[in-house]
């Protein structure tokens, strides 16, 4: 319990000096207290949760090389920075994903929900147009481009499987799950308004702040087992 306090209290002491750096103008402070708020994060995870799992270990570990990465960009060229920071998002979104994906019955979901998988569909598309069209006139088209648009199918999908898993399980662990998907993705999209629209330090403390959200919630599911749906026709492992 004291260990669990003590990790708790450096994350939220981390992300207050992330909070007072971003809004007083330090923003290479603010930039590197930042860098260490999800590893310290995965650290909390490692150290207090008895019963892990090998695909959520994987996400921390990648998100939180990703965080790290940025600590030495300055070391590294443009593109080395920009290709190795977001595979390894990348591979951290794909971790979680198939963490979810091996507790739905894929059979079940087809056939129960055809509609929800049509809508998701044709809503993901949408918005990755839209966010391609954000970009688009900031990178060319070439790996840059192909880069994002991975990113965010990938990210897309995450959010996807999340709230399917949600309507399969219907229980506080696949709830927690899709909660936090759902603030890592405007996360992200957030995040890319700081990008490419304007560099406001409000949109950086917003983005931070739900992605540390969604870490709350993926730790706490971390803790769950996946109890009996109430919706009786529901498959459970």
């Amino acid at each position: 319990m004291n260990k669990s306090i003590f990790l708790v209290g450096l994350v939220l002491l981390i992300y207050a000096l992330f909070v007072v750096f971003q809004f007083s103008g330090h923003d290479l402070l603010a930039f590197n207290f930042r860098s260490l708020i999800f590893p310290a994060v995965a650290l909390t995870y490692f150290i207090c949760v008895k019963e892990k799992s090998v695909f959520f270990i994987l996400f921390l570990i990648f998100y939180s090389l990703s965080e790290l990465l940025a600590l030495i960009s300055d070391k590294l060229s443009y593109s080395v920075d920009y290709l190795l920071g977001n595979i390894l998002y990348i591979l951290a979104y794909l971790m979680l994903f198939i963490k979810i994906c091996k507790s739905i019955s894929l059979a079940h979901v087809l056939k129960n929900f055809k509609i929800h998988i049509l809508v998701l569909t044709a809503l993901n598309i949408y918005i990755v147009y839209v966010l391609q069209v954000i970009i688009g006139p900031h990178v060319e088209l070439n790996h840059e481009y192909f880069v994002e648009l991975v990113y965010n199918i990938v990210m897309l999908l995450l959010l996807s499987s999340s709230l399917l898993n949600y309507f399969y399980r219907d229980n506080k662990k696949s709830l927690y799950l899709f909660i936090g998907s759902l603030c890592i993705v405007f996360s992200e999209v957030i995040s890319v308004a700081y990008l490419y629209v304007a560099e406001q330090d409000l949109l950086s403390f917003t983005a931070v702040s739900l992605a540390l959200i969604a870490f709350y919630f993926f730790y706490q599911q971390s803790k769950l087992e996946n109890e009996e749906s109430i919706n009786n026709n529901m498959l459970i492992d």
